[in-house]
């Protein structure tokens, strides 16, 4: 039986004396540890599929420092799934102890396979996915970031009918998957703002395979110079956030976001009177490998 959540509260955060918007938090990321956040909205759907069809191994991919990885792991162990990781780069199979997100997905049961990152470029492809599907019969297969169909059905429960009344509903991008649901789910008359945490234009058409409505724009600006790119001034923010709204923000998504958000506000993007929702897509077990590569650089630690 696949485990149902009670939807998450919106907090309302602190913004500038005379910003004269309301912005407010979904804490998504509070609903699990470790399934949190859009990871349980887009996981929801596909393990009650898996479940239909009576296969007992969940077959997923990323890299070393994956929230879905974790995710995916952590579902498999709460729900009797065995669980595989085909994990992007082949040096990272001696590694494990020393990455918080494999160490912890391990601990979860997990197998992996490490595997280079060329033949990880090919993981979509049909040969490769045949090969894997020989390796592991019976398994059910979950891309990368979880983003399919059945994940936008999850996602599509993320906004409520107390929402309707905010103007703008803002969100971290990464596959596409979560913002896809939030267009879907929303009254015609809010606006949909995606905040990408990569750079590229492919975004846009990965969404517009899954959205059906038109009410949505990409903030590109806030990528800090793509996936998991970070600097002093993100860490700075981040730190500042928790201290003044005590709310941890990962620094891949949801710390990029908020800091758009901020951005744009002290720049008077959102019209005055604007009712602003931003989506905490959790994450934040991602916290301890940044700091690690952090550290390595002498940077500032996220606290």
């Amino acid at each position: 039986m696949i485990f149902q959540l009670e939807n998450s509260l919106n907090e309302q955060i602190k913004t500038p004396k005379n910003s004269g918007v309301t912005l407010c938090l979904k804490r998504e990321d509070a609903i699990h540890p470790f399934v949190s956040g859009n990871k349980y909205r887009k996981l929801k759907y596909n393990l009650i599929e898996a479940e239909k069809q009576g296969l007992k191994t969940l077959v997923t991919f990323g890299g070393a420092y994956s929230n879905h990885i974790a995710a995916v792991a952590s579902a498999g162990q709460l729900f009797g799934f065995k669980t595989v990781g085909v994990i992007r780069g082949e040096e990272l199979a001696n590694k494990i102890v020393g990455n918080a997100t494999l160490s912890y997905a391990q601990s979860c049961g997990m197998e992996f396979r490490f595997i280079s990152r060329e033949a990880y470029g090919n993981k979509t492809t049909p040969g490769f996915l045949k090969s894997l599907e020989a390796e592991f019969q019976k398994a059910y297969f979950i891309p990368e970031g979880g983003t399919n169909t059945s994940a936008i059905r999850g996602c599509e429960e993320i906004l409520t009918p107390q929402d309707a009344d905010f103007d703008y509903i803002c969100c971290a991008v990464g596959t596409g998957g979560t913002i896809s649901g939030l267009i879907n789910s929303s009254e015609k008359s809010q606006q949909i703002l995606g905040f990408p945490a990569l750079k590229g234009d492919f975004l846009q058409q990965d969404i517009s395979k899954f959205a059906n409505q038109t009410n949505w724009s990409l903030i590109t600006d806030y990528h800090f110079g793509g996936y998991a790119k970070i600097n002093p001034e993100l860490v700075s923010f981040i730190n500042e956030f928790k201290v003044t709204n005590n709310i941890a923000l990962d620094p891949v998504y949801t710390g990029k976001m908020m800091f758009g958000i901020a951005d744009l506000i002290q720049k008077n993007y959102f019209p005055k009177g604007s009712k602003i929702l931003a989506i905490h897509t959790g994450g934040l077990q991602g916290i301890s490998g940044m700091n690690t590569v952090l550290k390595k650089k002498n940077l500032p630690l996220i606290e």
